[in-house]
Protein backbone atom coordinates (compact mmCIF):
# COMPACT_ATOMS: atom_id res chain seq x y z
CA UNK A 1 0.00 0.00 0.00
CA UNK A 2 1.01 3.41 -1.37
CA UNK A 3 1.11 6.10 1.73
CA UNK A 4 1.93 9.40 0.70
CA UNK A 5 4.31 12.15 2.81
CA UNK A 6 1.25 14.13 3.86
CA UNK A 7 -0.77 10.58 5.15
CA UNK A 8 2.82 10.42 7.16
CA UNK A 9 2.25 13.65 8.37
CA UNK A 10 -1.24 13.36 9.32
CA UNK A 11 -0.62 9.74 11.19
CA UNK A 12 2.30 11.69 12.52
CA UNK A 13 -0.18 14.28 14.36
CA UNK A 14 -2.66 12.25 15.45
CA UNK A 15 0.16 9.84 17.10
CA UNK A 16 1.49 12.78 18.89
CA UNK A 17 -2.02 13.87 19.94
CA UNK A 18 -3.05 10.95 21.38
CA UNK A 19 0.32 10.48 22.85
CA UNK A 20 0.28 14.13 24.56
CA UNK A 21 -3.36 13.38 26.08
CA UNK A 22 -4.74 16.20 24.61
CA UNK A 23 -8.19 14.29 23.60
CA UNK A 24 -11.01 16.60 22.79
CA UNK A 25 -14.16 16.55 25.01
CA UNK A 26 -17.88 17.03 23.96
CA UNK A 27 -20.69 18.38 25.90
CA UNK A 28 -24.08 19.18 25.63
CA UNK A 29 -25.42 23.18 26.92
CA UNK A 30 -27.87 21.50 29.35
CA UNK A 31 -28.45 18.24 30.94
CA UNK A 32 -31.75 18.01 30.87
CA UNK A 33 -34.47 19.95 28.77
CA UNK A 34 -38.80 19.29 29.46
CA UNK A 35 -40.70 20.40 26.00
CA UNK A 36 -44.04 19.94 25.00
CA UNK A 37 -45.58 18.11 22.38
CA UNK A 38 -45.02 19.71 18.74
CA UNK A 39 -42.85 22.17 20.82
CA UNK A 40 -39.63 23.05 19.37
CA UNK A 41 -36.40 24.10 21.66
CA UNK A 42 -32.66 24.69 21.29
CA UNK A 43 -30.11 22.73 22.81
CA UNK A 44 -25.73 23.88 22.30
CA UNK A 45 -23.42 21.06 21.50
CA UNK A 46 -19.80 22.31 21.96
CA UNK A 47 -16.12 20.49 21.32
CA UNK A 48 -13.42 21.39 23.69
CA UNK A 49 -11.14 21.69 20.83
CA UNK A 50 -10.54 21.33 16.92
CA UNK A 51 -10.90 18.34 15.26
CA UNK A 52 -7.72 17.31 13.40
CA UNK A 53 -9.22 14.65 10.78
CA UNK A 54 -12.45 15.18 9.48
CA UNK A 55 -15.34 12.98 11.43
CA UNK A 56 -19.56 12.45 12.47
CA UNK A 57 -21.00 12.81 15.27
CA UNK A 58 -23.94 10.50 15.36
CA UNK A 59 -26.83 11.13 17.51
CA UNK A 60 -28.09 8.32 19.70
CA UNK A 61 -31.23 7.71 21.75
CA UNK A 62 -31.55 5.95 24.97
CA UNK A 63 -29.60 3.82 27.21
CA UNK A 64 -28.70 0.92 25.30
CA UNK A 65 -27.85 3.46 22.03
CA UNK A 66 -30.21 1.89 19.59
CA UNK A 67 -32.86 4.13 17.51
CA UNK A 68 -35.98 4.94 19.78
CA UNK A 69 -36.45 8.29 18.87
CA UNK A 70 -40.35 8.13 19.11
CA UNK A 71 -40.33 10.81 21.79
CA UNK A 72 -38.91 13.29 19.15
CA UNK A 73 -37.88 13.95 16.05
CA UNK A 74 -35.05 12.57 14.36
CA UNK A 75 -31.64 14.77 14.24
CA UNK A 76 -29.41 14.75 11.20
CA UNK A 77 -26.37 13.85 11.95
CA UNK A 78 -23.73 16.29 12.12
CA UNK A 79 -20.29 16.09 9.69
CA UNK A 80 -16.88 17.39 11.33
CA UNK A 81 -15.27 19.26 8.64
CA UNK A 82 -11.88 20.03 10.06
CA UNK A 83 -10.72 22.37 7.59
CA UNK A 84 -13.74 24.57 8.79
CA UNK A 85 -12.74 24.61 12.48
CA UNK A 86 -16.11 25.03 13.87
CA UNK A 87 -16.39 23.53 17.57
CA UNK A 88 -19.73 24.36 18.02
CA UNK A 89 -23.32 23.54 16.46
CA UNK A 90 -26.78 24.41 17.69
CA UNK A 91 -29.66 21.40 17.36
CA UNK A 92 -33.54 22.17 17.50
CA UNK A 93 -35.48 19.70 19.72
CA UNK A 94 -38.94 18.73 18.75
CA UNK A 95 -40.94 16.82 20.62
CA UNK A 96 -43.18 14.31 19.27
CA UNK A 97 -44.92 12.01 22.07
CA UNK A 98 -44.97 11.99 26.01
CA UNK A 99 -42.40 10.32 27.42
CA UNK A 100 -38.47 10.06 28.11
CA UNK A 101 -35.52 9.79 26.12
CA UNK A 102 -31.83 9.88 26.43
CA UNK A 103 -29.94 12.12 23.56
CA UNK A 104 -26.34 11.13 23.19
CA UNK A 105 -23.68 11.08 20.66
CA UNK A 106 -21.56 8.71 19.30
CA UNK A 107 -18.53 8.95 16.91
CA UNK A 108 -16.26 6.71 15.05
CA UNK A 109 -13.58 9.81 15.64
CA UNK A 110 -11.06 8.38 17.98
CA UNK A 111 -9.99 12.42 19.45
CA UNK A 112 -12.95 12.61 21.20
CA UNK A 113 -12.61 11.51 24.20
CA UNK A 114 -15.41 9.62 26.41
CA UNK A 115 -17.85 11.05 24.24
CA UNK A 116 -21.07 8.63 25.80
CA UNK A 117 -20.68 10.45 28.62
CA UNK A 118 -22.07 13.40 27.17
CA UNK A 119 -25.85 13.16 26.74
CA UNK A 120 -29.27 15.23 27.84
CA UNK A 121 -32.76 14.00 29.66
CA UNK A 122 -35.83 14.79 27.66
CA UNK A 123 -38.98 14.85 29.04
CA UNK A 124 -41.44 15.36 26.60
CA UNK A 125 -44.96 16.47 28.20
CA UNK A 126 -48.59 17.20 27.22
CA UNK A 127 -48.25 20.51 29.32
CA UNK A 128 -45.52 22.35 30.90
CA UNK A 129 -47.97 23.93 33.32
CA UNK A 130 -48.07 20.50 35.06
CA UNK A 131 -44.67 20.76 35.09
CA UNK A 132 -44.75 23.76 37.95
CA UNK A 133 -47.63 22.28 39.10
CA UNK A 134 -46.37 18.77 39.84
CA UNK A 135 -43.34 21.29 41.35
CA UNK A 136 -45.13 22.49 43.94
CA UNK A 137 -47.12 19.54 44.97
CA UNK A 138 -43.94 18.51 45.83
CA UNK A 139 -43.00 21.32 48.02
CA UNK A 140 -46.48 20.81 49.85
CA UNK A 141 -45.85 17.38 51.05
CA UNK A 142 -42.49 17.71 52.16
CA UNK A 143 -43.51 20.77 54.13
CA UNK A 144 -46.91 18.66 55.03
CA UNK A 145 -44.82 15.57 56.08
CA UNK A 146 -41.97 17.46 58.12
CA UNK A 147 -44.04 19.56 60.16
CA UNK A 148 -46.30 16.35 61.38
CA UNK A 149 -43.87 15.68 63.84
CA UNK A 150 -44.86 18.51 65.77
CA UNK A 151 -48.34 18.04 67.11
CA UNK A 152 -47.60 14.97 69.06
CA UNK A 153 -44.12 16.94 70.53
CA UNK A 154 -46.94 19.76 71.48
CA UNK A 155 -49.70 17.48 72.94
CA UNK A 156 -47.04 16.17 75.27
CA UNK A 157 -45.71 18.79 76.39
CA UNK A 158 -48.83 20.25 76.87
CA UNK A 159 -50.63 17.32 79.10
CA UNK A 160 -46.83 16.46 80.59
CA UNK A 161 -48.11 12.86 79.93
CA UNK A 162 -47.09 10.26 77.07
CA UNK A 163 -50.06 8.46 78.30
CA UNK A 164 -52.05 6.78 74.44
CA UNK A 165 -49.01 7.35 72.66
CA UNK A 166 -47.24 3.73 71.63
CA UNK A 167 -44.12 3.18 72.33
CA UNK A 168 -43.51 0.62 70.05
CA UNK A 169 -44.94 2.86 67.43
CA UNK A 170 -41.89 4.75 68.00
CA UNK A 171 -39.91 2.45 68.02
CA UNK A 172 -40.06 1.22 64.82
CA UNK A 173 -40.21 4.85 63.40
CA UNK A 174 -36.89 6.03 65.16
CA UNK A 175 -35.37 2.61 63.50
CA UNK A 176 -36.68 3.46 60.25
CA UNK A 177 -35.59 6.65 59.86
CA UNK A 178 -32.41 6.04 61.22
CA UNK A 179 -31.85 3.50 58.28
CA UNK A 180 -33.07 5.56 55.60
CA UNK A 181 -31.09 8.13 56.94
CA UNK A 182 -28.13 6.05 56.47
CA UNK A 183 -29.33 4.94 53.15
CA UNK A 184 -29.82 8.80 51.93
CA UNK A 185 -26.95 10.56 53.82
CA UNK A 186 -24.54 7.57 51.97
CA UNK A 187 -26.19 8.17 48.45
CA UNK A 188 -25.79 11.74 48.72
CA UNK A 189 -22.79 12.72 50.09
CA UNK A 190 -20.03 9.46 50.42
CA UNK A 191 -18.40 9.23 47.03
CA UNK A 192 -17.55 5.87 46.84
CA UNK A 193 -20.79 5.03 47.28
CA UNK A 194 -22.25 7.35 44.51
CA UNK A 195 -19.29 6.65 42.12
CA UNK A 196 -20.16 2.72 42.30
CA UNK A 197 -23.76 3.87 41.26
CA UNK A 198 -23.18 5.83 38.20
CA UNK A 199 -20.91 2.72 37.35
CA UNK A 200 -23.88 0.58 37.21
CA UNK A 201 -26.32 3.37 36.13
CA UNK A 202 -24.09 5.40 33.57
CA UNK A 203 -26.09 7.56 32.62
CA UNK A 204 -28.95 7.22 35.77
CA UNK A 205 -29.71 10.37 38.21
CA UNK A 206 -29.19 10.08 41.94
CA UNK A 207 -32.40 9.02 43.29
CA UNK A 208 -31.08 10.86 46.57
CA UNK A 209 -31.62 14.37 46.55
CA UNK A 210 -30.50 17.32 49.16
CA UNK A 211 -34.31 17.26 50.52
CA UNK A 212 -34.61 13.85 51.04
CA UNK A 213 -31.36 13.96 53.23
CA UNK A 214 -32.76 16.62 55.09
CA UNK A 215 -36.02 15.39 55.51
CA UNK A 216 -34.79 12.28 57.05
CA UNK A 217 -32.23 14.08 59.29
CA UNK A 218 -34.91 16.09 60.83
CA UNK A 219 -37.17 13.01 61.23
CA UNK A 220 -34.37 11.65 63.41
CA UNK A 221 -34.19 14.73 65.40
CA UNK A 222 -37.30 15.15 66.38
CA UNK A 223 -38.69 11.49 67.09
CA UNK A 224 -35.48 11.63 69.61
CA UNK A 225 -37.32 14.67 71.14
CA UNK A 226 -40.62 12.68 71.35
CA UNK A 227 -38.41 9.79 73.20
CA UNK A 228 -36.55 12.17 75.74
CA UNK A 229 -40.50 13.31 76.48
CA UNK A 230 -41.37 9.62 76.89
CA UNK A 231 -37.93 9.80 79.35
CA UNK A 232 -39.89 12.62 81.54
CA UNK A 233 -43.22 12.74 81.07
CA UNK A 234 -45.80 10.60 82.69
CA UNK A 235 -46.19 7.08 80.76
CA UNK A 236 -48.41 4.95 83.00
CA UNK A 237 -47.31 1.11 82.41
CA UNK A 238 -46.58 1.77 78.77
CA UNK A 239 -43.64 -0.02 77.49
CA UNK A 240 -41.96 -1.28 74.09
CA UNK A 241 -43.73 -4.65 74.16
CA UNK A 242 -41.34 -8.18 73.02
CA UNK A 243 -42.53 -8.27 69.62
CA UNK A 244 -40.80 -4.93 69.18
CA UNK A 245 -37.86 -5.64 70.98
CA UNK A 246 -36.95 -9.09 69.12
CA UNK A 247 -38.17 -7.15 65.75
CA UNK A 248 -36.00 -4.15 65.86
CA UNK A 249 -33.26 -6.16 67.43
CA UNK A 250 -33.58 -8.44 64.35
CA UNK A 251 -33.11 -5.61 62.05
CA UNK A 252 -30.24 -4.30 63.68
CA UNK A 253 -28.42 -7.44 63.85
CA UNK A 254 -29.11 -7.85 60.38
CA UNK A 255 -27.29 -4.33 59.51
CA UNK A 256 -24.17 -5.78 62.21
CA UNK A 257 -23.61 -8.96 60.06
CA UNK A 258 -24.42 -6.71 56.76
CA UNK A 259 -21.66 -4.21 57.91
CA UNK A 260 -19.10 -6.99 58.61
CA UNK A 261 -19.77 -8.89 55.35
CA UNK A 262 -19.08 -5.27 53.71
CA UNK A 263 -15.69 -4.76 55.71
CA UNK A 264 -14.40 -8.02 54.35
CA UNK A 265 -15.48 -7.14 50.56
CA UNK A 266 -18.25 -9.99 50.02
CA UNK A 267 -20.76 -7.04 48.94
CA UNK A 268 -20.39 -3.59 48.16
CA UNK A 269 -21.24 -0.52 50.48
CA UNK A 270 -23.98 0.25 47.82
CA UNK A 271 -25.25 -3.28 47.80
CA UNK A 272 -25.20 -2.54 51.90
CA UNK A 273 -27.31 0.96 51.79
CA UNK A 274 -29.61 -1.01 49.74
CA UNK A 275 -30.13 -3.11 52.76
CA UNK A 276 -31.07 -0.11 54.91
CA UNK A 277 -33.89 0.92 52.53
CA UNK A 278 -35.09 -2.95 52.96
CA UNK A 279 -35.17 -2.63 56.54
CA UNK A 280 -37.35 0.93 55.97
CA UNK A 281 -39.67 -0.49 53.88
CA UNK A 282 -39.87 -3.65 56.43
CA UNK A 283 -40.77 -0.63 59.47
CA UNK A 284 -43.11 1.24 57.24
CA UNK A 285 -45.40 -1.77 56.97
CA UNK A 286 -45.58 -2.59 60.59
CA UNK A 287 -45.08 0.63 62.05
CA UNK A 288 -48.51 1.74 62.56
CA UNK A 289 -50.11 -1.62 63.66
CA UNK A 290 -49.23 -1.17 67.66
CA UNK A 291 -50.85 2.20 67.79
CA UNK A 292 -54.24 1.36 65.93
CA UNK A 293 -54.57 -1.79 68.35
CA UNK A 294 -53.58 0.57 71.27
CA UNK A 295 -56.40 2.77 70.53
CA UNK A 296 -58.81 0.08 69.88
CA UNK A 297 -57.89 -1.59 72.75
CA UNK A 298 -58.08 1.80 75.03
CA UNK A 299 -61.46 2.74 72.86
CA UNK A 300 -59.86 6.15 73.20
CA UNK A 301 -57.48 8.38 71.17
CA UNK A 302 -56.38 10.54 73.96
CA UNK A 303 -52.56 11.43 73.45
CA UNK A 304 -52.72 10.37 70.32
CA UNK A 305 -52.29 13.47 68.14
CA UNK A 306 -54.64 13.91 65.37
CA UNK A 307 -52.72 16.67 64.11
CA UNK A 308 -49.89 14.25 63.31
CA UNK A 309 -52.56 12.32 61.20
CA UNK A 310 -54.20 14.74 59.39
CA UNK A 311 -50.63 16.22 58.06
CA UNK A 312 -49.29 12.28 57.00
CA UNK A 313 -52.60 12.29 55.21
CA UNK A 314 -52.27 14.96 53.48
CA UNK A 315 -48.49 14.68 52.31
CA UNK A 316 -49.50 11.00 51.25
CA UNK A 317 -52.49 11.68 49.18
CA UNK A 318 -50.22 14.97 47.68
CA UNK A 319 -47.51 12.24 46.80
CA UNK A 320 -49.97 9.60 45.28
CA UNK A 321 -51.57 12.58 43.42
CA UNK A 322 -47.71 13.95 41.79
CA UNK A 323 -47.07 10.09 40.90
CA UNK A 324 -50.20 10.18 38.72
CA UNK A 325 -49.75 13.57 37.02
CA UNK A 326 -46.24 12.49 36.56
CA UNK A 327 -47.11 9.56 34.90
CA UNK A 328 -49.60 11.27 32.98
CA UNK A 329 -47.85 14.06 31.41
CA UNK A 330 -45.27 11.78 30.45
CA UNK A 331 -47.43 8.79 29.23
CA UNK A 332 -45.30 6.66 32.02
CA UNK A 333 -47.79 5.08 34.03
CA UNK A 334 -44.84 2.27 34.26
CA UNK A 335 -43.19 4.83 37.09
CA UNK A 336 -46.28 3.83 39.21
CA UNK A 337 -47.28 0.45 38.32
CA UNK A 338 -43.73 -0.80 37.66
CA UNK A 339 -43.02 0.06 41.18
CA UNK A 340 -45.79 -1.32 42.69
CA UNK A 341 -43.44 -1.48 46.57
CA UNK A 342 -43.29 2.22 46.37
CA UNK A 343 -46.98 3.12 45.29
CA UNK A 344 -48.00 0.42 47.82
CA UNK A 345 -46.33 1.83 51.00
CA UNK A 346 -47.64 5.23 50.12
CA UNK A 347 -51.15 3.71 49.81
CA UNK A 348 -51.12 1.64 52.60
CA UNK A 349 -49.83 4.66 54.99
CA UNK A 350 -52.86 6.68 53.83
CA UNK A 351 -55.12 3.47 54.72
CA UNK A 352 -53.91 3.61 58.31
CA UNK A 353 -54.16 7.45 58.01
CA UNK A 354 -58.01 7.17 57.70
CA UNK A 355 -58.29 4.36 59.84
CA UNK A 356 -56.77 7.04 62.68
CA UNK A 357 -59.02 9.79 61.22
CA UNK A 358 -62.22 7.06 61.44
CA UNK A 359 -60.84 6.10 65.35
CA UNK A 360 -60.98 9.68 66.23
CA UNK A 361 -63.48 11.53 64.61
CA UNK A 362 -66.42 8.53 64.45
CA UNK A 363 -65.91 5.41 66.86
CA UNK A 364 -63.81 7.14 69.93
CA UNK A 365 -64.75 10.48 69.77
CA UNK A 366 -64.43 12.93 72.85
CA UNK A 367 -64.68 9.19 74.59
CA UNK A 368 -61.62 8.66 77.76
CA UNK A 369 -59.86 5.67 78.08
CA UNK A 370 -61.10 2.45 79.58
CA UNK A 371 -58.96 2.13 82.75
CA UNK A 372 -57.02 -1.02 82.38
CA UNK A 373 -57.64 -3.78 85.58
CA UNK A 374 -54.86 -5.50 86.39
CA UNK A 375 -55.25 -9.68 87.45
CA UNK A 376 -55.15 -9.07 91.10
CA UNK A 377 -57.41 -9.76 94.09
CA UNK A 378 -59.08 -6.99 95.50
CA UNK A 379 -61.02 -7.84 99.09
CA UNK A 380 -63.99 -5.66 99.12
CA UNK A 381 -65.37 -5.17 102.61
CA UNK A 382 -69.10 -5.41 103.15
CA UNK A 383 -71.29 -2.27 104.98
CA UNK A 384 -71.16 -4.39 107.72
CA UNK A 385 -67.90 -3.69 108.49
CA UNK A 386 -67.26 -0.68 107.36
CA UNK A 387 -65.54 1.38 109.77
CA UNK A 388 -67.42 3.46 112.36
CA UNK A 389 -67.52 7.59 111.05
CA UNK A 390 -65.47 10.13 112.75
CA UNK A 391 -66.37 12.03 115.57
CA UNK A 392 -66.00 15.62 115.26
Amino acid sequence: MKVTNNGFLLLAIICIGHISGKNVTLEFSKSSLDIEVKETSKISITLSDKLIVDSELIFTYDDDYEDKYSNIKPLPNITVNATEGLRSWTIQVIGDQPGHVILGLDSPSTEIDDIRSSFVRIDVVHSSALVIVNAVIGWVYFVAWSISFYPQVYINWKRKSVIGLNFDFLCYNITGFLAYGFFNVGMYWVQEVKDEYFNNHPRGINPVQLNDVIFTLHAVLVTCVTIIQCLLYERGTQRVSYVCIVLVSGAWLFAGVSLVVTLIHKITWLTYLYYFSYIKLGVTLIKYVPQAHMNFKRKSTMGWSIGNVLLDFTGGSLSLLQMFLLSYNSDDWGSIFGDPTKFGLGFFSILFDILFIIQHYVLYRNKNPYEEITDKEVEINSPTDAPPPYSY
